[in-house]
């Protein structure tokens, strides 16, 4: 291995220093990952709640509460969101999750640990649980399908964790409102889930622990889809009815990938791509079997991958000047290493597809989002969009 330039030994010291005290570092977070919207009218809401499963596409601040270096807290991230201020998520403003709380009439979803830090663990009140009515996010940055991807980061908290909080906070919400009444909250709200890159970025392209060599793609792919089936499944059995199931995203055309496999002229690794479709595809077939088999459920599968490959293919149409360069980073491509300091970041990251190595900005975040609400620029959901979904009464 090459040694390391005397930037990037400062840089690597700056992002492992531990941030002092997490309880206290906590406390002062849980006034930037959840803001309010910038004031306006906003009509009824068309949902009860919006509730968000997934990793650092949809992670709103979780990561702040933990120990991980895989964290959004620190100026130059958020510098154009509503606050101007870093909240965790991993853009330079909104995620496409903020987006869709704003179509559904809907306050920005707050991260699920910092709802149990402010209401207290085993509280049940109504007025504890008041911020937790309309929606919760248990997104955490560098989590997997698998438990233990991205755990080289430090901690996160995985799928299968994630679901567990929802059960938890449906208990919570029972103790409070009544087991009715939160079964009927649960079937009427909408259900965000973004999982799966880290699975292929920190597992099985690292080949952890021998993966390559104890299953072929397809076979990971199988076994990722699978755990995602039964977890859906277990949310089903809380009374969960409306999915939205996001694919991934051209994980071979991130700034970091384009720099490791060193693409000369900004080509996609198709290897990786690969890999990544043959994922979405049995993610889409496993969902529609899914809903055959419980016909009051709802989930709509939406190709990330699709919606992306149209922005990078038509980069004009949208406004964007690069499709290969992170508006922050380091090396070509800005890929070489994640975003540390303001002064690594481009001054117009609306020009840019890619905010960091391996996530989107603002504008392309928005427009993700407007292909899920109603395919607004490309046909990404199936069945349905989710403009179609909140429609529909079960």
């Amino acid at each position: 291995m090459a040694p390391r330039s005397p930037l990037i030994v400062l840089l690597l010291l700056f992002v492992s220093v531990p941030r002092c005290c997490y309880s206290t570092a906590a406390a002062a977070a849980a006034t930037l990952s959840s803001p309010s919207p910038s004031p306006s009218v906003r009509s009824a809401p068309l949902v009860p709640a919006l509730f968000v499963i997934g990793d650092s596409t949809a992670d709103v601040g979780t990561n702040n509460y933990l120990g991980t270096l895989a964290r959004a807290d620190r100026e130059p991230y958020g510098r154009d969101f509503d606050t101007r201020r870093p909240t965790g998520r991993f853009s330079n403003g909104r995620i496409p999750v903020d987006y869709i709380a704003e179509r559904l009439g809907l306050p920005f979803v707050p991260p699920y640990l910092e709802q149990n830090m402010r209401m207290g663990v085993g509280s049940a009140g109504l007025t504890n649980i008041d911020g937790m009515i309309q929606g919760v996010n248990y997104a955490s940055a560098a989590a997997g399908i698998i438990s233990s991807s991205g755990s080289e980061l430090g901690m996160h908290v995985s799928l299968t964790q994630q679901v567990q909080q929802v059960e938890d906070t449906y208990e919570q919400l029972s103790l409070a409102l009544g087991e009715v009444a939160v079964a009927n909250l649960f079937r009427r709200s909408v259900f965000f889930v973004s999982i799966g890159s880290n699975d292929f970025i920190h597992y099985y392209l690292r080949n952890v622990s021998g993966v390559q060599m104890r299953y072929l793609p397809w076979e990971f792919n199988q076994l990722l889809v699978n755990t995602v089936r039964q977890e859906i499944k277990n949310l089903y059995n809380i009374n969960v009815r409306k999915v939205i199931l996001m694919g991934l995203p051209p994980v071979g055309c991130t700034p970091h990938f384009l720099e490791e496999y060193g693409s000369q002229n900004g080509e996609c690794i198709d290897y990786i791509n690969n890999v990544v479709i043959e994922f979405n595809y049995a993610l889409r077939h496993m969902s529609s079997e899914f809903i055959h088999q419980h016909t009051d459920s709802m989930i709509s599968y939406c190709d990330t991958f699709e919606g992306s490959v149209d922005i990078l293919n038509n980069r004009d149409h949208y406004g964007f000047v690069t499709t290969t360069d992170a508006c922050c980073g380091l090396g070509k491509y800005g890929g070489l290493f994640m975003c540390v300091l303001p002064q690594m970041a481009c001054s117009d990251a609306s020009s840019h597809v890619w905010w960091d190595e391996f996530h989107p900005t603002d504008a392309v975040n928005r427009i993700l989002a407007d292909n899920v609400w109603s395919g607004q620029h490309t046909k990404m959901c199936y069945p349905m969009d989710l403009q179609e979904m909140v429609k529909l009464k079960l």
